[in-house]
């Protein structure tokens, strides 16, 4: 028996290492999907991390200083595996000037918060940014911690920090009102509720929470990466507008047309090391995406009318 069922699994040893092979690609082939599906493309390096080209780069630094606004001249924009996605990027943003970032995954928009955070080195040019306490940055997914509904909001600031600059619980209330988070003090404890935050909100009221602390703080300046994903149009006009109301500069890295017309310069990525930096008129943008999809259309039912075509002259 023994001797039989090895002679059965040596036949099939051709089998087995084919389907092995097969089995890797089809493994392969689902993670490129998963990819796909994640917006994740492969993409085309301005220059390698292991070219000499690449090297130089690498070894040089650039300047930075303290201002008001925020300017980038020529500054090389550089992943953290150490390739070039942009060779030398350019723009300014002055209070009041609303910035719409674009681009595809992977084409420096992260490295570009590092750089703005103070957490990446400059390898080149010049950069001229607020001070540290200027830049408030709101991921997609806030962090949220346990404790009170009071401490998500006034994050990271501690009750002392927050009775310093004169702020009362009211003050507080006042800004979950305009977002319309009131409810969340009608649980036992109202502000001094806790709770592993993050595990009782909705995606949705966590962003709202979010720029509920954005309000409380009142920074020069707020990086919103994607962080009205899960909220409504009008909870999204509320949290833009009152954020502009109170004097905060925008910079706003999302693909929704709806936040186009909150915004008056847009710096765009194209993903093979080109940018494009400069004003955004919301109307005259969403008329040529409308033409462009309308044409991506035509041009997708092109094999189609061909097959057609040649069916008709078949038929003749």
């Amino acid at each position: 028996m023994s001797s039989d069922a090895f002679g059965r699994v040596m036949f099939s040893y051709k089998e087995i290492t084919e389907l092995a092979g097969y089995t890797s690609r089809v493994s392969t082939l689902l993670d490129v999907i998963d990819d796909i599906q994640a917006g994740h493309f492969e993409k085309k390096l301005v220059s390698s991390a292991d070219t000499e080209e690449n090297a130089s780069v690498l070894r040089g630094r650039g300047t930075v200083t303290e201002g008001t606004d925020i300017e980038f001249i020529d500054v090389p924009i550089v992943s953290p595996n150490g390739d070039v996605l942009v060779r030398a990027l350019s723009f300014s943003v002055k209070p009041g000037d609303h910035l719409l970032i674009v681009g595809p995954n992977g084409c420096g928009k992260s490295s570009l918060f590092r750089i703005l955070g103070g957490l990446w080195p400059v390898y080149g040019g010049k950069v001229r940014k607020p001070p540290f306490e200027d830049i408030f940055y709101i991921p997609q997914r806030p962090y949220l911690s346990r404790g009170t509904l009071r401490q998500q909001i006034i994050y990271p600031d501690s009750l002392h920090d927050m009775h310093s600059k004169s702020i009362t619980d009211n003050d507080i209330l006042s800004i979950l009102e305009t977002l319309n988070l009131e409810s969340l003090i009608d649980r036992p404890g109202g502000f001094d509720a806790e709770a592993q935050w993050e595990d009782v909100l909705s995606g949705g009221l966590q962003q709202r929470v979010a720029m509920a602390r954005l309000f409380y703080h009142k920074p020069r300046y707020a990086i919103l990466d994607e962080c009205t994903s899960s909220v409504t149009l009008e909870v999204e006009r509320v949290m833009y507008e009152e954020a502009k109301r109170l004097g905060i500069t925008l910079m706003t890295v999302s693909h929704r047309r709806s936040l186009w017309r909150y915004h008056t310069r847009i710096l765009q990525f194209d993903g093979q090391g080109g940018f494009y930096f400069g004003g955004l008129d919301a109307e005259r943008r969403a008329v040529l995406e409308d033409e462009k999809e309308d044409i991506d259309l035509q041009l997708r039912a092109i094999p189609d009318i061909e097959q057609r075509i040649k069916e008709l002259e078949a038929s003749r």
